[in-house]
């Protein structure tokens, strides 16, 4: 099996957020009471979004200081409050992190709270401020972005507009020529890779990379509203404040506080994950875009696992970026496709660098 642990490097913070929109993954799979999930952790943002209407989750990664930037929220938001939560992950000012960290840090597991002790100046400044995409971002933020427009066109490109005026906008006063010159430079394949994503994550990518994020980044910035998109308010001005990403919105932090207890965390590849369960089958998994970094032959013996544990009516949802993947051909019989439902919701797609959504439901 082609084992993209085997290939990348999986010792550090790669995401301290997860830049998937988990408003459409929890539309696409239907959390409820009673139903379970598996779900890639990343920075657990999307699986605690899936907590929000009282369903099971294990959240797997294979990376240690991902599944401690899931425990970290975990016991946050199961004993601070959310005005408490927004200022501890740094969302709003706060000058006494490393205190509530110590408040935190016994209810974490072992592996998590020697992490965190080893990053102590991530916690004192807003933790998820420091993974390597966000550092990614805060780059061209800060020195590819400036070059372009001033705070007050950023501003502007943020404010509530009609999709008339959004396109009107983008065309006649943000799509100059540096904007196109730079934009490609960042965000081509050579600068991602070794500045914020990893170079084997583009292993069997052979569509132009900075092309098609600037097509998707053009439809985000005209086609969607741009003043309450969570994901592109970071990007251009580096938080989420006065735009929270779903799991910390007031109502949904409340809910997944309610029902915290249903996240179970497992270090490993999403295999093991559904293997360790025994003969408990799953109602959906959240794959986030794990298929693209592996071939073909691969992604069958993945997606065939996956279908060993899932029950019948069980969705797969997970996003391609860069190189098409969906149910393997010798395993389709066994799946219905679910195109017209992952056509609307990708159309709203909020985190707009992917270039398709599946979602299969088994047979």
């Amino acid at each position: 099996m082609d084992k993209i642990e085997n290939r990348a490097d999986f010792s550090y913070i790669r995401y301290a957020n997860c830049w998937e929109d988990t408003e459409i993954l929890c539309r696409a799979l239907e959390p409820a009471p009673g139903k379970r999930f598996l779900s890639i952790a990343s920075a657990g943002d999307n699986s605690l979004g899936l907590l929000a209407e009282g369903a099971e989750v294990v959240a797997t990664d294979l990376n240690l200081s991902q599944l401690a930037c899931v425990d970290l929220r975990k016991e946050a938001i199961r004993k601070l409050s959310h005005a408490d939560c927004l200022s501890f992950f740094g969302i709003t000012s706060s000058d006494d992190r490393l205190q509530i960290y110590g408040d935190l840090r016994d209810a974490l597991a072992d592996d998590s709270a020697v992490f965190w002790d080893a990053h102590s100046n991530e916690i004192r400044d807003g933790f998820i401020h420091f993974g390597k995409f966000e550092r990614y971002f805060q780059t061209f933020r800060r020195k590819i972005l400036s070059l372009i427009h001033n705070r007050e066109m950023i501003a502007t490109l943020l404010t509530e507009k009609t999709r008339e005026k959004r396109h009107q906008f983008y065309e006649k006063d943000w799509a100059n020529f540096r904007w196109h010159l730079l934009f490609k430079i960042f965000f081509s394949k050579f600068v991602m890779g070794r500045s914020g994503r990893d170079p084997e994550f583009f292993r069997y990518v052979e569509v132009p990379v900075s092309e098609s994020i600037l097509s998707r980044t053009k439809y985000a910035l005209t086609e969607l509203e741009t003043h309450n998109n969570p994901y592109l308010a970071y990007i251009l001005t580096g938080n989420f404040t006065g735009c929270l990403p779903y799991y910390l919105q007031a109502e949904i932090f409340e809910k997944i506080k309610a029902n915290i207890d249903n996240l179970t965390l497992y270090l490993g590849p999403v295999q093991d994950g559904a293997r360790e369960q025994g003969n408990r089958k799953f109602d959906g998994f959240n794959l986030s875009d794990i298929f693209e970094y592996l071939d073909k032959e691969t992604c069958s013996q993945l997606y065939r696992i996956l279908l060993d544990h899932a029950s019948s009516g069980a969705r797969l949802a997970y996003w391609n970026m860069l190189v098409p993947r969906e149910c393997p051909t010798e395993l389709k019989e066994k799946i219905t496709p679910k195109t017209d439902l992952a056509r609307e919701l990708f159309a709203i797609d909020k985190a707009f660098f992917y270039s398709n959504f599946i979602i299969e439901e088994v047979l």
